[in-house]
């Protein structure tokens, strides 16, 4: 019996030019979004932050995702470079404070959960079946199932549509003080690892990604 990958489990089929293309074909964008603190707010901006949202909710023509991801803060490089920085210090009384202070950072990480919060807007396109091409099952192999799959063309279409859906609720969103930046494959590469790396994102560094897996 052949071993099963953990790639098999998940949704994700390919990411392709900023695009995430899951197993049904369908695609989606994902914008990182910048938070503001509400409450700071007099009431008079309130009422306007909660007006134009409202519009922008009300003018959407499709779905969308909105997803808050909380993780502890990741300082590893930081304390890696006052730890190069100690090891350089010619002056004894300096490398002794850099020493110090690192360790307190260190310390202090340790015993408090210091959080991290990012907000994304998933935004889905559903590509007709027209965009679909089909290939026929191999007459050799019976248990081949016929497979079904964007052409270049058909993928590039409906990547146009689905930024403009993009660039549609990051206008919307900026109406309402908000900003927002479209991930790219790297930043969805590592964004994806880290959800299903967990330990690893809050603890130590990202892996690097091989050239080819960009696109």
């Amino acid at each position: 019996m052949p071993a099963i990958t953990t790639q098999q489990f998940l949704e994700i089929e390919q990411i392709k030019e900023g695009i995430v293309i899951l197993r049904d074909k369908t695609l989606r964008g994902i914008l990182m979004v910048s938070s503001l603190n509400f409450s700071l707010k007099s009431e008079e901006e309130q009422a306007a932050i909660l007006y134009q949202f409202q519009s922008l909710l009300n003018s959407l023509d499709f779905s969308c995702q909105i997803v808050a991801q909380s993780r502890r803060l990741n300082i590893t490089g930081y304390l890696d470079k006052l730890k190069n920085l100690e090891e350089k210090q010619e002056n004894k009384l300096l490398q002794v404070q850099t020493r110090g202070y690192r360790e307190f950072i260190e310390g202090f990480i340790k015993q408090g959960s210091i959080m991290t919060k990012n907000f994304f807007a998933v935004i889905p396109f559903y590509p007709s079946p027209l965009e679909f091409k089909k290939t026929a099952p191999d007459s050799k192999i019976q248990k081949e199932k016929t497979v079904s799959f964007l052409t270049e063309e058909s993928f590039q279409a409906c990547k146009n549509q689905l930024w403009q859906r993009m660039e549609f609720l990051a206008l919307g969103l900026k109406r309402c003080g908000l900003q927002t930046i479209p991930l790219i494959t790297n930043e969805l590469i590592e964004l994806f690892w880290g959800l299903h790396h967990p330990r690893e994102a809050e603890f130590g560094y990202y892996p690097e990604i091989p050239p080819e897996l960009v696109q």
